[in-house]
This record gives C-alpha cells, sequence and structure tokens, in this order.
C-alpha cells in the first residue's frame, strides 16, 4: 500500500521563533501515531507564512498561500489545529479555510474536487471553554469543502473556567479524556484515509460542472 502522508496546519498566532505553541504540543501526539504507523507528516506553522485574506488558492504579490496549498494536495490527511481565544478557533484558522475554500474549483482527475479522498480532522486547545464550538466549525468548514470526517476526530484539552495554566504548564497530555481521544482522532483519520486510498469515492454526481 502506498504511503500515506499527513499534514498539520498549526493556526496558533505564535511562530516557529516564538515560544512553544501548546496547539502544536497536543497535535505532536498525533505524529507519535503517525510515526507507529507510518505514516509522513509535516506541521506547518501559518503564522510563519505571509498569507493575504481572499478566497482564492493564489492572491499573488508575495502571498504565501499557494506553498501550502500544494502540500494540502500532496497529503492524505489533513488536521486543522487551532487555540481557542473568546470562545472560536482562532482568526489563522478562519483564514485557513477560507483560503482552503479557495481551492475548492481544482479537481482531481475525475473531476472531483482536489479534496475528495483526503481526510480531515482537528485538534483545539485552550485554558478557557470554546474548543466544541471551534472544532464543530473546523469539521463543519472542511465537511462542506469536500474533506472526509471519520468519527471523533476532535481532540481537545481546556483548562477550568477562567484565565489559567495552558496545555503544556498544566500537562495536559495526562488528562485520560484528551489522550484517549488524541489517539482515537491519529488512528480514524488512518483507517479511514487506508479505505479511500485503497477504494476512492466513484465519481458519479460529484464531479465538478462548469
Amino acid at each position: 500500500m502506498a504511503e500515506l502522508k499527513a499534514l498539520i496546519l498549526n493556526a496558533s498566532f505564535k511562530t516557529s521563533e516564538d515560544d512553544p505553541s501548546n496547539t502544536e504540543a497536543l497535535s505532536d501526539e498525533l505524529t507519535k501515531v503517525f510515526d507507529k504507523e507510518g505514516v509522513s507528516h509535516k506541521t506547518i506553522r501559518l503564522a510563519d507564512y505571509a498569507l493575504k485574506f481572499g478566497v482564492s488558492d493564489d492572491l499573488g504579490g508575495g502571498d504565501e498561500w499557494p506553498k501550502i496549498f500544494e502540500e494540502i494536495k500532496e497529503a492524505d490527511i489533513l488536521v486543522l489545529a487551532s487555540p481557542v481565544w473568546t470562545g472560536e478557533k482562532s482568526s489563522l484558522a478562519k483564514l485557513a479555510i477560507e483560503r482552503i475554500n479557495g481551492g475548492a474549483s481544482v479537481t482531481n482527475d475525475k473531476g472531483q474536487s482536489i479534496y475528495y479522498n483526503k481526510v480531515a480532522g482537528t485538534v483545539v486547545t485552550g485554558n478557557e471553554d470554546g474548543a466544541k464550538n471551534a472544532a464543530g466549525s473546523i469539521l463543519y468548514a472542511l465537511s462542506h469543502l469536500g474533506f472526509n470526517i471519520p468519527p471523533n476526530v476532535d481532540a481537545y484539552w481546556v483548562g477550568v473556567a477562567g484565565p489559567g495554566p495552558s496545555y503544556i504548564e498544566a500537562n495536559g497530555i495526562e488528562n485520560d479524556f484528551t489522550r484517549n481521544n488524541i489517539k482515537m482522532e491519529a488512528y480514524n483519520l488512518i483507517h479511514l484515509a487506508r479505505i479511500l486510498k485503497q477504494n476512492p469515492i466513484p465519481a458519479e454526481g460529484n464531479v465538478m460542472e462548469d
């Protein structure tokens, strides 16, 4: 069987030169399973790139989204990881969804959206509530754009009510719910990706029309 490729888009506001990302610390738990299962993977911090606002796969003038779009096209598994701010996914996560939307008209050799036969999930962290709201909006958007969403692919960790320690400081992976769900997400993503690799969705009824 051909090797699977996973891409994690980290929508933290922190660049790679900033302090460690709590969101990436949790998504790194996915990559441990990917390594075990022979899935190649790459994590991209969106804050490292000059990304323009808009619904297009290339807005020109120094827009660096096309570099990320090429990685998405090559991936079998996409994970959009986001921190929670005021109960919502980050603005960078929203920007990524809008730019992904901009490439939805690109088709594969069957005339389907390029996102068909890819699977997607999300990882969410925060020190206050909002994880389920953020995960729900991310997964709906990706499903609407053509990605396949397996069950239980919304692993998250949030702290107690009110400001407090974040995932790394709180050693969030010791939370049984978070630990079990991140493992479940990884295996469910891999399982469905393998199925679609061997048995792609038929083109009848879902090709893009001019």
